[in-house]
């Protein structure tokens, strides 16, 4: 092969790796221009909310889209003008319920998922198969039927209210138990049968082998199990039917009703921020627990 034939292919080559190069740096550069957009779009609205919750006027109706009057009274009354609507209460019973909740779900899933995938006992599969099946139907479907249940039992009026949505938020969770069974499943059972020679009994299994190792799962339902009673609006919302049992979700509702609208759109916005705060630290304080529990099951 010729000295000018090598010229010409080298030529080529060196075209052919200098387009894929910048077809490379477009492809790039679009991806991030659509990601920056998909982000300002998730982003605009959070900001919009803060800024709001901070705004002079009351009203929803505004010439700007950002508030050009800024205080710090919509803070101050929502959690002191508490004759109208008592959001400081409110909160209290949306906290006390999302920490009763979160606690007796991961006891119960833990426990189910525990005896689901390290025991066998009779009736196990059939017992998977319909829950499986039962976790395909919506839970606003049974809702009426709670209720009335609940009716029945005494557990709509007064104070009971409180321990009525905390059964109905919790009684539930052991079905939700495939992830975690799921997860036990790839922890070897060599782990099991060497702790039952050592002479471990089955709670020792479970609270000193099964539970360090089910940590990162832990995490993930402690946080689904506080977000949803925080978060959820239809339960309560059929079982609560007074504002001293109302949580947060109703309350934020209840401001934006045509009667309060005018005198708290912006503490509607002030009273979204105070909710997103709990949320916000437990992610942060669950994501730490979570890291560790990862690096340490690596480093196993």
């Amino acid at each position: 092969m010729s000295k000018a034939t090598a010229a010409v292919r080298a030529a080529n080559g060196g075209g052919f790796l200098h387009d894929q190069r910048k077809r490379r740096i477009a492809g790039d550069a679009a991806i991030y221009a659509i990601l920056t957009i998909l982000g300002v779009i998730w982003v605009l609205p959070v900001v919009w909310v803060v800024f709001e919750s901070f705004n002079k006027n009351t009203t929803p109706y505004q010439d700007t889209f950002f508030p050009t009057e800024y205080t710090v009274d919509n803070y101050v009354q929502l959690f002191t003008q508490t004759d109208v609507l008592d959001f400081p209460r409110m909160f209290m019973n949306t906290l006390i319920i999302a920490v009763f909740v979160c606690v007796i779900s991961v006891f119960f899933v833990l426990s189910v998922a525990f005896c689901m995938s390290r025991l066998r006992f009779r009736m196990r599969k059939a017992f998977m198969n319909i829950a499986l099946v039962l976790g395909m139907f919506p839970s606003i479907m049974s809702v009426i039927a709670v209720y009335f249940i609940l009716k029945a039992l005494g557990l709509t009026e007064g104070s009971v209210v409180i321990f009525a949505l905390i059964l109905v938020y919790a009684a539930g969770s052991g079905a939700g138990f495939y992830v975690m069974k799921g997860y036990m499943d790839t922890i070897p059972m060599s782990l099991d049968e060497a702790a039952y020679l050592d002479g471990c009994t089955r709670l020792q299994v479970f609270t000193k082998i099964i539970i360090p190792i089910c940590k990162p799962m832990i995490v993930y339902q402690a946080l689904t199990s506080f977000l949803t009673p925080w978060l959820d609006f239809v339960m309560a919302r059929s079982i609560a039917r007074t504002q001293d049992n109302y949580t947060v979700a109703l309350g934020l509702y209840t401001m934006l009703q045509q009667q309060y609208i005018n005198d708290w759109y912006a503490r509607f916005a002030a009273g979204a921020v105070c909710v997103s705060i709990p949320i916000a630290i437990l992610f942060i304080i669950m994501q730490r627990f979570y890291q560790e529990s990862m690096s340490g099951s690596v480093k196993g």
